[in-house]
């Protein structure tokens, strides 16, 4: 089993930034793709940024440019850096690591964003 332990979630005003952080420890064999997701009230669950086990990153449309995803492999942790966050990026952001074991979500945490 892999448990996700996420932080970083914070009440912020438009044009601020947040870095978000995720770390992975228990039985982990290898870990692939890390990644994090949100959800916003009465939304689905939407995909934000992607990191591969080589690096490669993919963005939503809604935060390229803003938001940067990276990963320390020594530290089993993904990160989510976001700057100039706006109120629509208001969500419960939640992490999630494919690994060889199988995939394995965080508990989320609350990024709130004022106006």
């Amino acid at each position: 089993q892999v448990q996700l332990v996420e932080s970083g979630g914070d009440l912020v005003q438009a044009g601020g930034s947040l870095r978000l952080s995720c770390a992975a420890s228990g039985s982990i064999f290898s870990i692939n793709a890390m990644a994090w997701y949100r959800q916003a009230p009465v939304k689905q669950r939407e995909l934000v940024a992607i990191i591969s086990s080589g690096g490669v990153t993919t963005y939503a449309g809604s935060v390229k440019g803003r938001f940067t995803v990276s990963r320390d492999n020594a530290k089993n942790t993904v990160y989510l850096q976001m700057n100039s966050l706006r109120p629509e990026d208001t969500a419960v952001y939640y992490c999630n690591v494919v690994t060889g074991g199988g995939v394995f979500w965080g508990q989320g945490t609350q990024v709130s964003v004022s106006s």
